[in-house]
């Protein structure tokens, strides 16, 4: 698990500008770091974090603010399964955000056919949506550093999501043809 131990980054940014502060929240989480409290926050240790984290570090102080960052591992094996656990929440908040994502998209693709709209623009539309489904699962993937229990149902979702848009996409075919030129 988290045999390598963890970059934990400690700072403290000025207050105003708000914005800064939030892009750098934002950056970081971006990352898949997890908060451990207000301004300390984990990444598992890899050269790829270290290098990002040393940069988020100068521009931390380029802001005005201070910013500390080390390398630790846990204690003790509850330590340890603790840091994780915060991992695998954030991922699951993610994949659950996800699964519902592709009910959306499932919900919308049977109000089209429950419609009868089988037309090559609505095809597109939804293929439009899938890919971004594909992408956004792929993000959450990257960042599930120790492998969240809601990772195989997203995986099935999306799979259930892309099985629906195929069958769609049969009945756009279908239709087509029945309406082409004779």
């Amino acid at each position: 698990m988290g045999a390598n131990g963890w970059l934990l980054l400690t700072y403290k940014v000025p207050s105003e500008p708000t914005s800064r502060r939030v892009a750098l929240w934002r950056r970081l989480k971006s990352m898949g770091a997890v908060y451990l409290q207000s301004g300390v926050c984990a990444l598992p240790r890899t050269p790829d974090h270290l290098r990002h984290l040393k940069v988020i570090e100068n521009e931390i102080a380029e802001m005005g603010g201070e910013g500390v960052l080390l390398a630790t591992v846990a204690l003790d094996r509850g330590q340890e399964e603790k840091v994780v656990a915060r991992f695998k929440a954030d991922r699951d908040e993610d994949y659950a955000e996800f699964l519902d994502k592709c009910a959306d998209f499932e919900g919308e693709v049977a109000k089209e056919i429950a419609a009868r709209h089988f037309t090559y623009p609505e095809l597109e539309e939804n293929e439009v949506d899938l890919k971004k489904l594909q992408g956004w699962l792929a993000k959450i993937r990257r960042l599930d550093f120790y492998g969240a229990p809601l990772s195989a149902e997203a995986d099935e979702r999306l799979r259930s999501c892309e099985a629906v848009l195929d069958a769609y996409a049969h009945r756009v075919f279908e239709a087509q043809a029945e309406n082409g030129p004779a």
